[in-house]
């Protein structure tokens, strides 16, 4: 009997970002791609948030190496982060590897991989996975669909990708070598990138974008022109540079990763900027206006992004100013809309004419909507569909899709974060579920856990009151009122009565369990204040603010 294949989701079903799944066949693991998601509202002081790796520790021993898909954060960020506790090589295009690279050896982890680099059609064997590369378009370049042969059949993992017959680089997504595995060996489960599922239509190219930058610098002429995007969109930089170039500019980057990934392009020839044409930041002053184009970071308004410091008059390169044309060649991520929108506000209070993807097309999407959708489970004909890469809505739309191309209901799992499939001789089936929440990290700390994001969110809405209570604990008495000290839940110069009122509260309170129980102990006296204060302050303002009880005995 031919050995199962299993399938465990670690993270990117249900959300933007954590891409993580594991393959295991023969009692070894394969991990394909190992990202972060960035936070939200919801999560303060969290930098970024990390796939649950518990699986992969529990097994490290089987773990014979991790395919990373394509260079995005989404998909390769968290790899510095896993490689602390286990040790594998790590797949992918040159471009893709060096991008990951960065991150790695940030981390100080680099000696725990080996980066191999794999080219467009290879296969190769990876512990008893038989992995064909398979070139695929995306908003980042040399990213890849992954074949996995295995004793169930082929397993064909999209990636994320679009059908762009018009790449910048020439690359087109390999639809032909897809619809030959398909026609000759068949699809048994195919993994189909959802994040554009719910869009009808068809993407725009991304060389589309090109006329449209052309277009601003001309009308711009005589004006500085600063651009953003995001740094890994290595084909955006370089329309960016190309209509600068040809309308006489000289081009400067602005940001670590946008300096670092520049540099990185260059090197491996995917990035085609002349030398006499790149200047250092530290010398745009040197040029005129109407000479100069910044491709900074920070198209998602990220705090203290090279964009965002601009905007809020701190950065160290540049004051924004009235000769100043900003171009946000990019979309908000769901989830940033108010990052952006800060960011606008601020570059436009300071006088700048700001152009972003609600005024011009300066932005064309990486993911695939409807219409590619369609063509690709067209062309591919799988036996089973597990939609990946999206949030539930994106997953549901594209199983409904696969639905309409012909793909029975019943052979379409819509699976979420955890969920184990197994495909063997009867089929598809959920068979299990490990652990798969968040992992939030912030700065040195990779541990943060829910209840402390919980306190957080209370200090931020409503506030802390402190209450000291000093305790004699040989007379049993309390040595002077309790001193009760706030902040966020009223401001105390102007509240002075209402916190004399509530420290009178938590004196009787306390003096009324000193007298009856001999044996009180500080913990009592602790949740004797934490209720006492509690009921007052939910009386008087119905706010709910943390509430820390602070007990001195003497």
């Amino acid at each position: 009997m031919p050995a199962p294949f299993r399938i465990t989701f670690l993270g990117g079903l249900g959300e933007i970002g954590r891409n993580c799944a594991v393959l295991e066949l023969e009692g070894k693991l394969l991990i394909l791609d190992c990202g972060i998601l960035f936070p939200d509202a919801e999560m303060p002081g969290v930098d970024l948030v990390l796939p649950d790796f518990s699986y992969l520790r529990d097994h490290a021993e089987q773990v014979v190496g991790c395919i990373a898909t394509h260079g995005h954060e989404d998909h390769v960020g968290g790899l510095g982060f896993l490689l602390r506790d286990l040790s594998f090589p790590l797949y992918g295009s040159e471009l893709t590897l060096g991008l990951a690279r960065n991150r790695i050896a940030e981390a100080g982890v680099l000696d725990r991989t080996e980066l191999v680099a794999v080219t467009d059609g290879e296969r190769r064997q990876i512990g008893p996975f038989d992995v064909e590369f398979i070139p695929v378009t995306h908003s980042v370049p040399h990213g890849f669909a992954t074949v996995v042969r295995t004793p169930q059949g082929v397993v064909l993992h999209s990636g994320d990708l679009k059908l762009d017959l018009d790449p910048i680089d020439g690359r087109r997504t390999g639809l032909a070598r897809m619809g030959a595995i398909a026609t000759t060996e068949g699809i048994r489960l195919y993994l189909g990138d959802s994040t554009n599922a719910d869009e009808p239509g068809h993407s725009r190219s991304e060389s589309s974008v090109g006329p449209v930058l052309d277009n601003l610098f001309r009308a711009h002429r005589g004006r500085r022109i600063i651009t953003t995007c995001f740094a890994s969109h290595i084909h955006r930089v370089q329309q960016i540079a190309d209509a600068a170039i040809a309308h006489d500019r000289h081009v400067a980057t602005l940001g670590r990763s946008m300096n670092n990934n520049v540099a990185l392009a260059r090197s491996l020839g995917v990035l085609r900027i002349p030398d006499d044409s790149l200047v250092d930041i530290a010398d745009i002053d040197r040029f005129e206006p109407g000479d100069i184009c910044i491709i900074s970071t920070g198209s998602q308004g990220e705090p203290r992004s090279a964009l965002a410091l601009m905007a809020s008059e701190s950065s160290k390169w540049l004051s924004i100013g009235p000769s100043d044309t900003v171009i946000l060649s990019s979309h908000p991520i769901p989830g940033n809309e108010n990052d952006v929108s800060r960011v606008l506000n601020g570059l436009v209070k300071l006088g700048a004419e700001v152009v972003h993807s609600g005024l011009h097309d300066v932005h064309a999407t990486g993911h695939a909507k409807q219409e590619e959708l369609k063509t690709l489970l067209d062309v591919l004909h799988p036996e089973w569909f597990v939609p990946v890469h999206g949030e539930y809505r994106h997953l549901a739309a594209h199983a409904r899709l696969a639905h309409a191309m012909g793909t029975a209901p019943e052979r379409t799992l819509v699976c979420e974060d955890g969920d184990q499939v197994t495909l063997d001789d009867h089929g598809l089936r959920r068979s299990g579920t490990v652990p798969a929440g968040h992992l939030y990290v912030d700065g040195l700390l990779d541990d943060v856990g829910t209840a402390l994001l919980r306190d957080r969110r209370t200090l931020a809405d409503e506030g802390v009151v402190v209450v000291l209570a000093t305790i004699d604990t040989e007379r049993h008495e309390q040595l002077r009122d309790p001193q009760v000290i706030t902040r966020g839940w009223v401001y105390a110069p102007e509240a002075e009565p209402l916190l004399a009122e509530c420290a009178d509260h938590v004196r009787q309170a306390v003096d009324a369990v000193l007298h009856t129980d001999d044996t009180v102990t500080a913990d009592t006296l602790q949740r004797t204040i934490r209720r006492a204060t509690g009921q007052f302050v939910d009386q008087r303002t119905r706010r709910r603010p943390m509430i820390v009880p602070v007990v001195v005995e003497t």
